[in-house]
């Protein structure tokens, strides 16, 4: 198992700094951007004065209208503190980034064939794009390129976590390089592709800090709502005065104010910023860097999912299924010729054959000393060994087994590489001498619990489509095994991006991946684009997501963090404006109980007084926004299911919970206030 290096071992000083950034954001400019604390802010402000306006004057409740302030002015600090631990895990996780950022002096080349030696050495901090670097072994790549000459594996771990060292070299999809990386063998010669302070690395982390986070469409929404309510209770409150004149009472202006605050959805408007940010923080433990938000979101909502075959529902190499021996032939013969045919492929395909014969065999061949191996070359399209007893075993494509022992297979085994073929497999044929002993079936094998995801996916509503270079006879072969919904093969760019334009034009939500530039055009046009950081720049470029790991299945972890964003979202506001009721049920009947007695039948907590009520029912307020902070920024778990049973869960648990838990929370604290002689 590697280690997120995103994940810091220890978030050291977090919470101190978490509470340093609350009060720093009291500042009227920062508030202002949260309506609903901006509003309460001004409450307690309000109340604040007017209580040590009646305390200076030893007006009569004076102390309690303080006491009052002081819950108003936790809700404000509650709800900053919430947001700013949010943020500080990003300031953490990107002070980690950063630390992989160094100033090196590079040499410089005037052309890419120029010798290293005459290149100009240069600070990394005075780089520009179209430079010419000379990256040694050993050596920090310092910003982000292109491979313009050479082959080199490169330690990505800085950036992935990754300790295994990755191949890159020019041309292809292989050739880009990002900066914080080391060269660990051999050199290359580096074409920089990003502008000074602009390399991928800079910006994730200012993606990671949260600098460059923008509200998405669902959460500006949420913030006009918010704000409507606001307003509706502000109404609301500023009218309860002339009627509690005409019933002869006197409603203090601190009241007025702590029930404001109490009504309006103060709840979810205080934790509604760090769920946000929380979502993004839940992709950067998986190692995917989102560049908006709109992107987590919009992958809440996906209807459709593309996903490539190769390397993402395969393991992207032909292995070794079956051995089919030919009529007579015992399939312990055919293993054993399989497998010292095989001994000197380096292949993937040939190293599962390897695999697949011992497991046959149930144990290794004995020392083949004097036999001769011959390699697989992409000319022969054979491999095997010529033995010193004057035996010579080959494996390979079938026609080539052919022609290297002048006969065709027996008419069986014929049929059998007939099959093989139309079931999109690649058939082999293994000979000993002029003998064809049998076939081996390679297939592209699934990636284990693929068929279960999917499965999972189409609970959730999601159709998945397997885009794939294969001919359709084999796609509908990968696509039936695999469970996919549909397939599109031979695929090329342009059928990728008509694909997803087609689903668009139906009113689905499209998502897919991509490495290359190829991928470019599609990644641009899906609502959710997953580039793979081993991919081009233009790929990357291009997606709104990049994932550091470059595994293509992350796509479902994108879709679940996006459904567990909606869904919190959505149940702590259910939950926020749930809680009014019980709010009602405290404090209307406590004002106005002595002018009506009537009013006292809806007073079922039986609160001890007025000032208890309002008091009890403002340290609820503040408590639960402490309470809730774990869940925000957990996030609300999502299990598979249709959206009426989802809706039916959150509404049972998270609106019947909202109604109830107050109930209880008002009236415990009202117990401990009178037994306190608190009011």
């Amino acid at each position: 198992m590697f280690k997120n290096p995103l994940v810091s071992p220890a978030l050291d000083g977090l919470y101190t700094s978490s509470l340093r950034a609350t009060f720093a954001k009291l500042d009227p400019r920062a508030l202002s951007r949260n309506p609903v604390i901006f509003v309460t802010a001004v409450v307690a402000l309000l109340t604040t004065i007017l209580s040590l306006r009646d305390i200076a004057a030893g007006t009569q409740g004076g102390w309690v209208a303080l006491h009052l302030s002081a819950w108003l002015w936790l809700c404000v600090l509650f709800a900053n503190f919430a947001e700013a631990l949010a943020e500080g895990r990003g300031r953490a996780r990107a002070d980690t980034l950063r630390a992989t950022k160094a100033e090196t002096m590079v040499n410089v080349l005037d052309g890419a064939d120029d010798d290293p030696r005459l290149g100009t050495p240069k600070p990394s901090s005075r780089l520009r794009q179209g430079d010419l670097l000379f990256v040694p072994a050993g050596s920090l790549i310092p910003t982000d390129g292109e491979v313009a000459r050479g082959v080199a594996s490169v330690d990505e771990s800085a950036i992935t976590g990754e300790s295994a060292p990755v191949i890159r070299e020019s041309g292809g999809d292989r050739s880009s390089v990002t900066g914080g990386t080391r060269v660990v063998s051999d050199w290359l010669v580096i074409r920089v592709t990003a502008e000074p302070g602009k390399s991928f690395l800079d910006r994730m982390i200012a993606l990671v800090e949260g600098a460059e986070r923008q509200k998405t469409p669902n959460e500006v929404a949420l913030n006009i709502l918010l704000a409507g309510l606001t307003l509706i209770f502000l109404v609301v409150v500023v009218t309860l005065q002339p009627f509690a004149s005409y019933a002869g009472l006197t409603i203090p202006v601190v009241i007025l104010g702590a029930l404001f605050v109490t009504l309006i959805p103060t709840t979810i408007g205080g934790l509604l910023s760090a769920i946000g940010i929380a979502g993004m923080d839940r992709l950067v433990k998986a190692n995917i860097i989102a560049k908006s938000g709109r992107a987590v979101e919009a992958a809440g909502d996906v209807d459709t999912l593309l996903l490539d075959k190769t390397g993402t529902i395969t393991f992207g190499n032909r292995m070794a299924d079956a051995l089919i021996p030919a009529p007579g032939v015992d399939l312990r013969r055919l293993a054993e010729a399989a497998l010292l045919a095989s001994l000197a492929d380096e292949t993937p395909e040939g190293k599962s054959l390897v695999e697949k014969a011992r497991e046959l065999l149930g144990r290794d061949l004995a020392a083949t000393a004097g036999g001769v191996p011959v390699p697989f070359t992409a000319q022969t399209r054979l491999s095997g060994i010529d033995l010193a007893d004057g035996r010579q075993v080959r494996k390979g494509a079938a026609d080539a087994v052919v022609r290297f022992t002048g006969q065709a297979p027996a008419p069986a085994l014929a049929g059998q590489v007939e099959a093989i073929a139309r079931s999109g497999g690649t058939p082999l044929l293994v000979a000993d001498g002029a003998a064809i002993l049998g076939a081996v079936h390679l297939k592209d094998v699934l990636k284990p619990g693929m068929r279960e995801r999917f499965a999972e996916l189409r609970a959730m509503g999601i159709r998945t489509v397997m885009i794939t270079g294969d001919n359709p006879l084999t796609a509908a072969a990968i696509a039936a095994e695999a469970g996919v919904d549909d397939y599109l093969a031979e695929a090329t760019p342009e059928m990728k991006l008509e694909l997803i334009r087609k689903e668009q034009a139906g009113g689905r939500l499209v998502a897919m991946c991509g490495d290359g530039s190829n991928d470019a055009p599609a990644l641009a046009q899906a609502d959710v684009g997953v580039a793979m950081n081993s991919g081009t720049p233009a790929a990357k470029e291009a997606g709104n997501l990049i994932d550091l790991d470059s595994d293509p299945t992350k796509l479902i972890e994108v879709v679940m963090v996006g459904k567990e964003l909606l869904i919190s979202r959505g149940a702590l506001t259910t939950f926020s404006i749930a809680n009014d009721v019980a709010k009602y049920f405290a404090i209307l009947p406590a004002i106005f109980v002595a002018a009506y007695p009537g009013l006292g039948a809806l007073n079922v907590m039986r609160l001890a007084s007025p000032q208890s009520a309002v008091l009890s029912a403002v340290i609820f307020n503040a408590l639960i926004l402490v309470a809730l902070v774990p869940l925000a920024l957990r996030g609300v778990s999502y299990r598979p299911a249709s959206a009426a049973a989802l809706l039916r869960r959150n509404m049972l648990v998270y609106g019947l919970g909202g109604l109830v838990v107050p109930f209880v929370g008002i009236k415990a604290i009202d117990l401990v206030l009178v037994a306190l002689h608190l009011a």
